[in-house]
């Protein structure tokens, strides 16, 4: 694997950044990282995500140079160990109301909505890292059949539950909110309940399947 980029961001956090594309290996070693970081006196918070990982320290207590020696070793150290995870199984409702692109996914494809669905439904994604907003899964491991670039214009709310799918990923809005992703399913699983805890469904290294509950036309 090629070496990661380690840089400042600001006087108080650095970055480890890994070359794309996103691979579940380079994942593995995001999440092995930091859960080392997680474990250091001077760091304050660790936040990984798509192939990188920022870790935020007390500039008073950290020598950032030390800091970075350490982290390029926890990156080296991680090695490809599979991370344990759980697998989740998520019925979806595709198409009509509940997936509006459904075809225009299909369209941009070359197949029909039925084989987008039985594809889609086939696979089997990681959740690489959660963001965007509370309970957001980025999962890795669409069928490269399925890449959908983003609408061009998002739009000003999907609704709770909508699977999409935006460019080589697919996920799952965990609650109301503007986007841009091809939406071509919904799901009444609910991924974030603040009064749960953990408060988010999906965790990063769980193994997602989804399970057709119904095709609409």
């Amino acid at each position: 694997m090629n070496q990661p980029r380690i840089f400042p961001l600001g006087d108080a956090a650095l970055v480890c950044e890994a070359p794309a594309p996103a691979t579940l290996e380079c994942q593995r070693r995001v999440w092995a990282a930091a859960a080392a970081a997680s474990g250091w006196p001077q760091v304050l918070e660790v936040v990984p995500g798509m192939n990188n990982l920022t870790i935020m320290f007390d500039p008073l207590e950290a020598d950032r140079a030390a800091l970075a020696q350490q982290l390029q070793a926890a990156w080296d150290a991680a090695g490809e160990a599979p991370a344990a995870g759980r697998e989740v199984h998520i019925p979806v409702q595709y198409g009509g109301a509940f997936g509006p692109d459904l075809a225009a996914v299909a369209d941009h494809a070359g197949l029909s909505a039925e084989e987008v669905v039985q594809r889609h439904a086939a696979g089997e994604y990681v959740v690489f890292f959660l963001g965007f907003q509370p309970g957001f899964a980025y999962l890795g491991g669409l069928e490269a059949a399925l890449h959908t670039p983003r609408r061009p214009s998002p739009r000003l709310e999907v609704a709770a539950g909508s699977v999409g799918i935006g460019g080589a990923q697919t996920g799952i809005y965990p609650a109301a909110s503007p986007g841009g992703w091809q939406l071509i399913g919904r799901t009444d699983v609910v991924l974030f309940d603040p009064a749960q805890n953990p408060p988010t469904l999906l965790q990063p290294g769980d193994r997602v399947r989804f399970t057709v509950a119904g095709i609409h036309a």
